[in-house]
């Protein structure tokens, strides 16, 4: 494997092309005219123009970027996340035309891509799901009976869906059929596919997941687990490695079912197992995503790992380096997402021109950043910006990392949701461990935030203040 094309943009791109060049394989990236300044760009050793600004029109026009691919002779494809890695027809598309796809097969790509069959391939293993529908449903009057038998609160959810698109919980009974519709028409919107299925609600549920890696030679190991409970409309903002709930035997049991799902579906390269942990420790399989996730920084720090190496690698044909027994959990990791997002205007992109964009530095501080000062931050992508990843020996010294490095990160002319990291990472609840994925519905509020940048306004200030007298004391003593 001389050269790689990386199918994506951003931060991701620039990842997967460090690891590339420190195995001395070329790199070739794809760019949309709004990316044309971008890091990965620059980074890469050739660079092609795929189409205009908007995805459809660019990073998801599969046939083009295989025509790309095999006009620079490019030996495999790596999709990063979002756009086509979860793609099966992509991947098929990527090995008919003789290159090489780093990720799982199209089998396992499909079976996962729909809840519904990833829930019947893992029956067999004897693993937990939440109690619900077995096959998709559009008739309401049959699935409020189901949901009648489920017992109120009740969630329903895209069969096709992700994100959070098409995902309504239902306190009671005479909300049903409204949220129903609405959830049937959002998925519709959202994926062509308005079935949806329905399972019990789990009241305080923590989001755990599993990091799982599969070679071609039967060899399958997980590399523990990551919290990502913190989350804004469905989505992660935060997320850590390892969790701070999980004991040396439930994540023994939790790592024993993750590799059981991979095996339920001849898994290859890197995949994670999610599960809803409730507060009574009970864990129950929720779904897998076929693609390395946003968040693999952490597991990568906890482990020592290079996650996107062994991509590769097992892409090649080779076989995992490494066992179970090899892997051990040393120290705690943290990420915050960066997005340009407004946290006091209800999490609302925010678009703009970089005008300061200063990036934190300093022993076991991690920024996998996709933008520079000056650049335009696009209306037509995910509006992350970076990942901030911290690690400590202990959680306590990963957050108070965390902290300082949120401070030193300078960033002006767009709103990010840097300040709703300090809010995190200060909050008791959150230092605590005891919390779930309510936490924002919970503890946070714009107003609560705003109080909180008044606080340190007002500290700042009088340490200012303080200071500035000090100073002229000592300019004021006699000779």
């Amino acid at each position: 494997m001389r050269k790689i094309l990386v199918a994506n943009r951003g931060e991701i791109a620039v990842r997967v092309m460090k690891t590339a060049k420190k195995m001395g394989i070329k790199t070739v990236a794809i760019y949309s005219t709004a990316d044309r300044m971008s890091p990965h760009v620059q980074m890469a050793d050739e660079a092609v123009l795929i189409g205009e600004a908007p995805s459809n029109k660019s990073y998801l026009l599969g046939e083009k970027i295989i025509e790309v691919a095999k006009r620079l002779n490019v030996d495999a494809i790596h999709p990063g996340y979002g756009f086509l890695s979860e793609n099966a027809e992509f991947g098929e598309l990527t090995e008919k035309n003789g290159i090489t796809f780093i990720g799982p097969k199209s089998k396992a790509i499909k079976i996962m891509g729909s809840k519904l069959a990833a829930k019947e391939a893992v029956k067999a293993y004897d693993i937990l799901m939440v109690p619900g529908t077995d096959e998709a449903i559009t008739d309401i009057e049959e699935a409020k009976k189901i949901a009648q038998d489920i017992g109120f609160p009740i969630l329903i959810k895209a069969s096709a869906g992700g994100g959070g698109k098409g995902m309504r919980i239902v306190e009671k009974e005479s909300d049903f059929e409204s949220q129903m519709n609405r959830a049937i028409s959002e998925a519709k919107s959202a994926f062509g596919d308005g079935s949806v299925f329905i399972e019990k609600y789990v009241t305080s549920p923590r989001h755990i997941e599993i990091q799982v890696m599969a070679d071609s030679h039967g060899n399958v190991v997980h590399l523990f687990e990551r919290e990502c409970s913190i989350q804004r409309r469905h989505q992660k903002v935060v997320e850590e490695a390892p969790s701070s709930v999980l004991t040396p035997e439930l994540r023994a049991k939790m790592g024993e079912a993750a590799i059981k799902v991979a095996k339920s579906c001849d898994y290859l390269g890197a995949g994670t197992v999610e599960f809803l942990l409730d507060d009574q420790h009970n864990f129950y399989f929720l779904e897998m995503n076929t693609r390395l996730q946003v968040e693999h920084p952490v597991t990568e720090m906890i482990t020592g790992m290079d996650l996107v190496e062994l991509q590769i690698r097992v892409a090649r044909g080779e076989k995992l380096p490494i066992d179970q027994d090899d892997l051990k959990i040393n120290g705690h990791a943290m990420e915050l997402r960066v997005y340009a997002e407004d946290p006091l205007n209800d999490f609302l992109p925010s678009v703009g021109t970089l005008d300061v964009y200063q990036l934190p530095i300093g022993d076991h501080i991690r920024v996998d950043n996709g933008f520079e000062e000056g650049m335009e931050v696009p209306i037509y992508y995910d509006p992350m910006l970076s990942k901030l990843i911290t690690y400590g020996k202990t959680r306590e010294e990963a957050i108070e990392l965390m902290l300082k490095a949120i401070e030193n990160y300078k960033i002006e002319g767009i709103q990010t949701t840097l300040p709703f990291g300090t809010f995190v990472f200060e909050h008791d609840a959150f230092r605590s461990g005891n919390f779930d994925t309510h936490f924002v519905k919970k503890y946070y509020s714009p107003e609560s935030l705003k109080t909180d940048q008044d606080n340190e306004a007002k500290i700042a200030a009088l340490i200012a203040l303080k200071q500035y007298i000090e100073d002229q004391k000592i300019v004021r003593l006699p000779n």
